[in-house]
């Protein structure tokens, strides 16, 4: 038997977190179904307080998850859920995610990442495989290659 995972990671605010990495790899946002928010608000087993508003439409104050668009709502999705954590990062990532360009420029890719808030750490070679380590907006290292 083999198993799925998801990835998740911890945020200040998962929704802008959600948004920057949808658009980096070209993901979509997961929808909020609004009947089913509403629905639960009315029977007691959440509150407007549970819930904010973010680009228009109500959603899940604690988290926002990713996925590719073409899997949207499939079980067994790639999907990752970010989670909002009271504390902010402070040390390096034990985990983090290499994001294969599929043959873009890197250094297009990373001046775009950094026009987006990106940080660029440091580039990294192995034999002829040359990648840039960077960050995200909220610290997070991943790379590109």
């Amino acid at each position: 038997m083999t198993f799925n995972i998801q990835v998740a990671v911890d945020s200040a605010d998962p929704h802008k977190q959600a948004d920057w990495w949808a658009e980096t790899l070209g993901w979509i946002v997961e929808p909020t179904d609004q009947e089913f928010v509403s629905d639960m608000i009315a029977r007691g087993y959440a509150s407007d307080e549970d819930t904010i508003i973010h680009n228009g439409v109500r959603v899940w104050k604690p988290g926002a998850a990713i996925c590719p668009g073409s899997e949207s709502g499939e079980r067994g999705r790639r999907r990752i859920l970010f989670q909002a954590v009271p504390e902010p990062k402070t040390t390096k990532n034990r985990v983090h995610w290499d994001v294969d360009l599929a043959g873009e420029d890197k250094d297009e890719a990373r001046a775009r990442l950094e026009a987006r808030g990106a940080k660029f750490l440091h580039d990294g070679r192995e034999g002829p495989h040359i990648w840039y380590a960077m960050a995200d907006p909220e610290g997070n290292e991943f790379c590109i290659s």
